[in-house]
C-alpha cells in the first residue's frame, strides 16, 4: 500500500481527475455523493488508511480504494499501452498525465470503492488499528494485549494493528521466534519486546526494499509472495535460519506459515484439514515429521502445497 501511495503522489498529486469509469457496478459501495461529483476535481492528497488507498479531492471528497486480496493498481502513461493480462478490469481513473487502472484477479469480486464527503465520513472507514511503525513499545504492548487472541490473529486484526496483513505477520513472528498460536495473554515482557522489535524491523526492511525496487517507477509486481521471505509461502521448503521444513496451518483462504524449530520448540501445529485426513498418522513433533517418508524431503518441495500454491493464488 505504501508503494502505491508513494507512486501515485508522484503522478497525480495536484492533477485533475478527469473521469472515473466503472467496469463493474459492484465495485462502488456508496451512492451519496454520486460518483460523477469526483470528476473534474484536483487531487490534493494521496494517503493510506489501513489497507485503503485514499485520494483526497478538492471540496472534501475522498475516493477510498480497498484492494482486498487480489486487487491491483496499474498506471498507464498518456498515450501508452495498457498492460497485458492483469486480471479483470474494474475501473479506470483518468488524469492528464495518464490513467490509473484497478483490476482484480480471479472470479470473486471483493475490491471496494467508496466516495465519501468529509473527514468524518472517511474516518468511519478506518478500522482504528495502530500504525506499528509509529508506535513505541508501551503503546504496542497495550494494544497487543488489549484482547486475548493468538499472535497471528492479533497482528492481522485491523482493529488492533493497521496494514500488517497475512504475509508480513508470518515474517514478523518468525523474526521474533514466536509461535503463531501463542496467546497474547501469555506473553512475557521479553517476548513482547522481541515482537515489537521484529515488527519494526520486518516492516521497515521491506518498505526500504520495495522503495529501492520501484526506483521511481510504478509498482506492477505486487504480490503477497516474495522469494526472499523466510517462511510465508514456503511450505515444506527449508527455513533459511535452521533448515527445518516450513509448516503451515490452513484456515479458509488464508494460511499461516512457520518454522517448527525456530518458533514452536519442535512442535507441529495441528492443521484441521490434514489432521482429519491423516488421523493417528498426523506428526506432532519435528522429529516425527522428518522420519515420515516424503515429509520435509527435497521431493516434497515440488509437491502440492509448495510455494507454487501461493504464487498461483496471487496471480
Amino acid at each position: 500500500m505504501e508503494s502505491y501511495v508513494e507512486a501515485l503522489r508522484e503522478r497525480i498529486l495536484g492533477e485533475r481527475l478527469l473521469a472515473v469509469k466503472l467496469s463493474s457496478p459492484f465495485l462502488l459501495r456508496t451512492a451519496e455523493p454520486p460518483l460523477r461529483e469526483a470528476e473534474g476535481r484536483l487531487v490534493q492528497e494521496v494517503r493510506r488508511l489501513g489497507k485503503r488507498v485514499v485520494l483526497g479531492l478538492e471540496g472534501e471528497l475522498f475516493l477510498a480504494v480497498h484492494l482486498m486480496i487480489a486487487g491491483r493498481l496499474h498506471w498507464v502513461e498518456a498515450g501508452g499501452k495498457k498492460p497485458g493480462r492483469t486480471g479483470s478490469l474494474l475501473a479506470t481513473f483518468e488524469f492528464p498525465r495518464g490513467t490509473l487502472l484497478l483490476t482484480e484477479a480471479g472470479t470473486k469480486r471483493r475490491a471496494a470503492l467508496h466516495l465519501v464527503r468529509g473527514e468524518g465520513a472517511l474516518a468511519a472507514l478506518d478500522r482504528g488499528g495502530l500504525e506499528p511503525l509509529d508506535a513505541g513499545e508501551a503503546t504496542f504492548a497495550a494494544v497487543l494485549t488489549r484482547e486475548n487472541h493468538t499472535l497471528k490473529r492479533a497482528l492481522t486484526d485491523p482493529r488492533l494493528f493497521s496494514g500488517i496483513g497475512n504475509a508480513y505477520s508470518d515474517e514478523i513472528l518468525h523474526r521474533a521466534r514466536l509461535s503463531p498460536v501463542k496467546l497474547t495473554s501469555r506473553l512475557s515482557a521479553e517476548e513482547v519486546h522481541r515482537l515489537h522489535e521484529a515488527t519494526r524491523a520486518v516492516l521497515g526492511d521491506w518498505l526500504a526494499r520495495l522503495r529501492g525496487e520501484r526506483r521511481g517507477g510504478f509498482p506492477e509486481k505486487v504480490t503477497a509472495f516474495r522469494e526472499e521471505f523466510a517462511v510465508h509461502g514456503r511450505y515444506r521448503l527449508p527455513c533459511p535460519d535452521c533448515g527445518a521444513p516450513v509448516q503451515r496451518i490452513v484456515h479458509a483462504e488464508n494460511e499461516t506459515n512457520y518454522c517448527p524449530r525456530c518458533q514452536t520448540g519442535g512442535q507441529i501445529l495441528s492443521d484441521r484439514s490434514l489432521a482429519r485426513l491423516l488421523k493417528e498418522d498426523w506428526p506432532r513433533t519435528l522429529d516425527e515429521l522428518e522420519n515420515k517418508p516424503g515429509f520435509g524431503s527435497k521431493a516434497a518441495a515440488g509437491q502440492a502445497g509448495s510455494r507454487s500454491d501461493v504464487a498461483q493464488r496471487d496471480r
